[in-house]
């Protein structure tokens, strides 16, 4: 590079026979003394040295000789003033370059090297020459470093030492040597050609800026060092760096052409800080969609708090994606969990608060909330220090008055919970490795269609996914594969829960989930469950089993379907309901079991593979399907593949609707239910009215609630043999369990019968 020829600058001062009215004794600033007709300074117009050349006589202690024309300096220029001298009589002095360094608005740039090195001259009629660069940056081989300040200087040289002594000087030569400072002059900008000093202390805002402008899509080269900067900076060339940044936390590094995360890593020299850097500028640029980690490891020291990262933004509804990478959690008490027991107060007609609270400026939103008559996965969703009110992310079902709670912060690599909202955010591709250290996600209070694709959340301490209020509406978690830590421990032992949703429209579709206590709890309604593989055994014999799937919503107009259900079962319950008796609605309804493989091995009798837990009195079914599904028990059989959890309450079976359990398979399980249920009774004796039972083949052991056909196999015969053809009238709900219906038949006669009989009207 050289700007005499790329820029047109006049470096050159003007040779001195041209007169020296242009020549100052001070600093060459307008008004200063000039040398033009004082009797100290002479034109030579011969000399054997030099074909023309100054003579001048040192008078004061610092003999000054400045060219008071305006030499510029661009960003990026280095200038080498260089200037031929020898002693003609008296004495000795020394000599050096120097200059006076002004700015765009001609007042002098204080705080800068202003003079060369010095040489003293040591004989007469010997020429000695005297150099010195002046640059914007401070590089090695430069004299003077001015940075971005000066605009311009006086250039000239100093004569110290004795006075007295006379001296001839060559015309001044000012040259571009920018050239020998650039690595490479075609596609590399050093910031430091534009004043950054990479001291940790300047801030070099304003030089990174002018290197990026002077790029003009060259790369910028950030070189060793570590650099300061203050303020926002945005970079539309591409950048290596080689030296790292430091920036306030509010301060944002765009890198728009070199927008990846192994720019940031390297940007900040770590790659926890290079992380949130990055998901800052994801947030705050509209030239980028994804941030892809380009297959590399972020390690993880303690908890990131995303929001933090990114001060500016309480919210975000833009699609934003980070893809292709590993996030990995390293040990450290960062990561302990958080534990406060403290008294609140819960009224059922104030659902979802926490009233009275006891010291509750400690207690962190995104908490979990145990305690007597506490559901599954009830989480603190936000919290008015002032009133003393927490507000949790779904009702209790039996806390009524004054009791202690337990609250639990679990620790989560990337926390989320800091949004009031976060719409249309993704992860692609990218395994979230807690190693038993943390959980992995925990979404934010609020927003929608949250999405996770080809992800893998790998042993996670305690959750890993959790969402704290509705910030799981519309959540997509597809093809990704949650890998318990508590593989080793037995079922009863396992506390991880794979993840929680409390909002509406859930989609889980095609993912891989081993040995959690729990895969998922799924609260809201009109969820989609499908193609998932979750199992949940041990090696225990007769071992106990917990619930794959909790569908914690009454009306849940969910569709359960084509998954393999491994060891686990799968659970509907009303334990968010804080008033848990019925008292209307739609009830236990609208939810779809089709075309799973059910299998358990080593399991004790009375476990079933769809269990219904009513927390309350009055429910029934209303809308359910259950159909195409494969039931097998293997190493020992159990009792029924369907079974209604009376802990708290049984179901109203006199109020059954349009229940179809239909079109299963049945291995290894001793009652094979359906409703319609065909049943073939074979009266030997003659009887007027027959009694048929179900044999507890109801679903989940129901009511007989109605008749479909009563079709006779073969003749009916009375007492006498001869052929009757009688059509009988039925009687419901018989027996002490009424699942029994009785055919009556208005004579006694003999024979078989298909009855086909159903749990609903």
């Amino acid at each position: 590079m050289n700007k005499v020829i790329t820029a047109g600058l006049e470096l050159m001062p003007p040779e001195f026979e041209a007169g020296l009215d242009v020549w100052s004794s001070g600093e060459g600033t307008p008004g200063s003394d000039t040398y033009d007709g004082v009797p100290n300074a002479a034109i030579v117009v011969a000399d054997a040295d030099f074909a023309g050349c100054l003579e001048l006589q040192k008078l004061a202690s610092t003999q000054k000789l400045r060219y008071m024309g305006k030499t510029p300096l661009l960003p990026g220029c280095y200038l080498q003033v260089k200037a031929r001298i020898k002693a003609v009589s008296g004495a000795l002095p020394t000599v050096r370059i120097a200059a006076w360094a002004g700015d765009s608005s001609d007042s002098h740039v204080a705080g800068v090297i202003e003079v060369g090195s010095s040489t003293t001259l040591t004989a007469y009629g010997t020429v000695v020459e005297v150099s010195a660069i002046i640059g914007t940056g401070s590089r090695a081989g430069v004299d003077m470093p001015w940075g971005l300040a000066a605009t311009y200087g006086h250039f000239g040289l100093d004569l110290i030492g004795p006075n007295g002594g006379v001296v001839r000087i060559d015309d001044i030569e000012i040259t571009d040597l920018s050239s020998a400072f650039l690595r490479d002059m075609v596609s590399v900008v050093d910031v430091t050609d534009f004043g950054a000093i990479g001291d940790d202390v300047t801030d070099n805002t304003a030089a990174f800026e002018a290197a990026d402008a002077a790029a003009a899509g060259r790369q910028i080269l950030v070189p060793a060092g570590q650099y300061f900067l203050a303020q926002t900076v945005s970079l539309n060339s591409p950048v290596f760096f080689e030296g790292s940044l430091r920036m306030p936390v509010d301060k944002m590094l765009l890198l728009r052409k070199s927008f990846d995360f192994p720019s940031y890593a390297a940007a900040f020299g770590n790659e926890e800080e290079g992380f949130k850097k990055a998901f800052q500028a994801l947030l705050n640029s509209a030239d980028h969609e994804s941030l892809d980690l380009a297959g590399r490891m972020v390690t993880v020291t303690a908890p990131i708090d995303m929001q933090a990262a990114v001060p500016n933004r309480s919210s975000y509804s833009t699609r934003r994606v980070i893809r292709n990478g590993q996030l990995a959690a390293s040990g450290g008490a960062a990561w302990d969990t958080d534990t406060w027991n403290e008294q609140a107060t819960y009224d059922p007609n104030d659902p979802r608060k926490l009233k009275n609270v006891n010291n509750i400026a400690n207690i962190p939103v995104g908490a979990l909330v145990e305690g007597a008559g506490v559901g599954r996965e009830i989480y603190v969703r936000s919290k008015n220090t002032g009133a003393g009110e927490i507000t949790l992310n779904a009702p209790l079902y039996d806390a009524v008055g004054t009791q202690v709670f337990t609250f639990k912060d679990f620790k989560y690599m990337l926390d989320f919970s800091g949004f009031s909202a976060l719409s249309k955010f993704g992860m692609t591709e990218v395994e979230i490795q807690c190693n038993s250290h943390c959980s992995a996600l925990r979404l934010p209070s609020a927003g929608t269609v949250f999405s996770l694709d080809h992800c893998f959340i790998s042993r996670p301490k305690d959750r890993g996914i959790t969402s704290i209020g509705s910030g799981c509406q519309g959540i997509l978690v597809d093809n990704c594969q949650f890998l318990s830590a508590e593989e080793a421990a037995t079922v009863p032992n396992r506390s991880s829960v794979g993840i929680n949703v409390n909002a509406n429209d859930a989609k889980l579709r095609n993912n891989r989930v081993t040995k959690f206590r729990h895969f998922a709890l799924l609260a809201g309604a009109n969820n989609t469950i499908t193609g998932n593989h979750f199992f949940q055994g041990d090696s225990i014999a007769g071992g106990v089993r917990t619930a794959g799937l909790i569908m914690a919503s009454t009306y849940c107009a969910s569709t359960i379907s084509d998954n393999y259900v491994d060891n686990c079962f799968i659970e509907w319950t009303n334990e968010q309901d804080p008033t848990p008796n019925f008292s209307g609605g739609f009830s236990f309804s609208a939810l779809s079991i089709t075309d799973n493989v059910f299998l358990s091995s080593d399991v004790a009798p009375w476990f079933s593979y769809v269990v219904i837990k009513p927390y309350g009195t009055g429910h029934f079914l209303n809308g359910v399907s259950i159909s195409g599904n494969k039931f097998r028990s293997i190493n020992g059989n159990i009792d029924r593949a369907d079974r209604v959890d009376t802990s708290f309450s049984d179901l109203d079976f006199s109020r059954s609707k349009s229940v179809f359990f239909e079109g299963n398979t049945f291995h290894g399980i001793s009652t094979a239910v359906a409703s319609p249920l065909r049943i073939r009774h074979e009266q030997a004796t003659v009887a007027s009215t027959w009694t048929v039972s179900t044999a507890g083949a109801m679903p989940f052991q129901g009511r007989a609630r109605a008749v479909d056909a009563v079709v006779a196999i073969g003749p009916m015969r009375n007492s006498s043999g001869t052929y009757q053809y009688p059509r009988p009238w039925v009687q419901l709900e018989q027996g002490s369990n009424r699942d029994e219906v009785k055919l009556n038949w208005g004579e006694s006669l003999r024979g078989e019968v298909q009855v086909v009989v159903r749990v609903d009207k």
